[in-house]
C-alpha cells in the first residue's frame, strides 16, 4: 500500500513570470518563467527555483548582493553568463556560483534560438541583503522596518 507522496513534480508548481523590476526595467526578464520548488516545501533558509529562459530572455539585470549567495546549475538548453565586463558561453552540465559581498555584477541570458532551463539556488537573507546593478540606474535597498521588505530605488537613494 502506498502512502503520501512526499515528492512533488516541479513543472507542476506554478511558474512566475511577473518581475519586481520597476517598470522601465521589467522587460529584461520578459520570457523568464521561475518555479519557486523551495518555496514548494515551504523552505525558508534557501531559495531553490526552477527557471526557463525562452529566446532573448535574461534572469535578472546584471547584479551582485551584499548578503546573500547563489548557485546556479545549466539543466538543458545553452545561455551566456554575464560577469563583470566578460561572457561565458554555458550549457547543460555546467554551473557557477556567486559569493555574497563580491561586487562583481552577473546575469544570465538565453541568446540561443531554443527555451534554456537553470536551476536557481540561493541563501534567503532578505532582512539584510541589498542588490546592487552595476549598469542601470537602480538599487535594491532593505526597508529598516524589521520586517525584511525591500525596495528598489536610485543609486542616489531617491525614488524610482
Amino acid at each position: 500500500m502506498r502512502g503520501k507522496r512526499h515528492s512533488i513534480r516541479s513543472r507542476e508548481i506554478e511558474a512566475r513570470t511577473k518581475t519586481t523590476y520597476p517598470g522601465e526595467f521589467a522587460h529584461v526578464t520578459d520570457g523568464r518563467a521561475k518555479r519557486a520548488l523551495g518555496l514548494a516545501f515551504g523552505l525558508d533558509q534557501f531559495g531553490v527555483n526552477l527557471t526557463d529562459l525562452a529566446p532573448g530572455a535574461a534572469s535578472a539585470l546584471k547584479h551582485w548582493h551584499t548578503e546573500e549567495d547563489e548557485f546556479v546549475y545549466v539543466l538543458a538548453g545553452e545561455v551566456v553568463l554575464l560577469i563583470g565586463d566578460e561572457e561565458e558561453t554555458l550549457t547543460a552540465g555546467d554551473c557557477i556560483g556567486f559569493k555574497a559581498g563580491v561586487e562583481t555584477g552577473h546575469a544570465i541570458i538565453n541568446r540561443s534560438g531554443e527555451t534554456a532551463t537553470i536551476l536557481e539556488v540561493g541563501s534567503r537573507r532578505m532582512d539584510v541583503d541589498e542588490g546592487h546593478y552595476p549598469d542601470p540606474d537602480i538599487d535594491l535597498r532593505v526597508i529598516p522596518d524589521g520586517k525584511g521588505g525591500r525596495r528598489f530605488v536610485r543609486k542616489d537613494g531617491s525614488e524610482i
